[in-house]
């Protein structure tokens, strides 16, 4: 089998694409999709167990994958990790700065090492790889860059700390979109919603109990896919976006957009998902119940 994407099969060919945080999630499915599209992907986080074996599952599938272990957090590592892609690959068309994670959490109780630390992975690491990135190739030849934010825009109560960094990278990427638009760089983001991906298997407690509730809360009516996700990342890294740029395409099902004032009805007829992931896998809290 192979990535059933809607793109044409060569659409990447000759591409080098950085992938941040493609050991699991949404980042995984986009490296596959990259792959399948002909670009060389550069697959880019903290565990290179998780990298090499997303790495092996593209080879498998007849893709281009390289491993680049790195905490993103780490200015120093970034420069190097940066210099050493160029030096090994050449010239970066493109970076998808997916790497991030949270923990739930109200405001009351997050300590400052708490709030910092998930500003400094949502936030503060896709500065520093974008940032890199730009000095070091597409300030001279151009390129994409996609950022991840999330559904943010009313508030983000329980993560507080992860809305914060979200929303600034929503600015960043605004300013970025501006200020590099000279030499030829597009800088967009993707906002999901509720994605049945791997992290939904990280929560415990009570907001896991929530979560197979959550598409109850969707106009859709259901949770969205990795490859909803990934399909828009590659639209935005293509050249059918050529002229979008600073713009955060939500990908939430509406979910975001109403309040109490209008209560959703059932959906008639439910919505169909798109999913073109092959090896895509059903979260586990997902299961429970079904």
């Amino acid at each position: 089998m192979a990535f059933d994407s809607i793109f044409k099969a060569d659409l990447f060919q000759g591409h080098t694409v950085i992938v941040t945080g493609g050991g699991s999630g949404i980042g995984r499915c986009t490296a596959h999709e990259l792959a399948a599209l002909g670009a060389q992907v550069i697959l880019v986080g903290r565990k290179p167990d998780k990298l090499a074996a997303v790495a092996a599952e593209i080879a498998e599938d007849g893709g281009i994958a390289h491993c680049s272990a790195c905490d993103i957090r780490d200015e120093e590592a970034v420069k190097t990790l940066v210099s050493q892609i160029l030096n090994d690959h050449g010239q970066v068309h493109g970076l998808v700065n997916n790497a991030g994670g949270q923990y739930p959490s109200p405001l009351a109780s997050i300590n400052q090492k708490g709030f910092e630390t998930v500003l400094r992975t949502n936030l503060v690491g896709g500065f520093l790889m974008a940032r890199e990135v730009f000095n070091q190739s597409m300030s001279k030849h151009g390129g994409a860059i996609v950022n991840m934010l999330a559904d943010m825009w009313g508030g983000m109560p329980g993560m507080g700390h992860s809305g914060a960094a979200r929303a600034g990278m929503d600015n960043f990427t605004k300013t970025a979109a501006f200020e590099w638009g000279c030499a030829g760089v597009r800088v967009n983001a993707v906002a999901p919603g509720w994605i049945a991906s791997s992290g939904m298997d990280t929560y415990e407690g009570a907001f896991k109990a929530v979560i197979p509730t959550l598409r109850e809360h969707v106009p859709l009516k259901r949770i969205g896919t990795e490859s909803e996700v990934s399909a828009a990342i590659v639209f935005l890294l293509s050249p059918a976006a050529a002229f979008i740029s600073g713009s955060t395409l939500r990908i939430d099902g509406a979910a975001c957009l109403g309040s109490r004032a209008w209560p959703l009805h059932k959906a008639q007829p439910p919505s169909e998902p798109f999913n073109g992931f092959h090896r895509a896998y059903l979260p586990d809290v997902l299961k429970e119940g079904k």
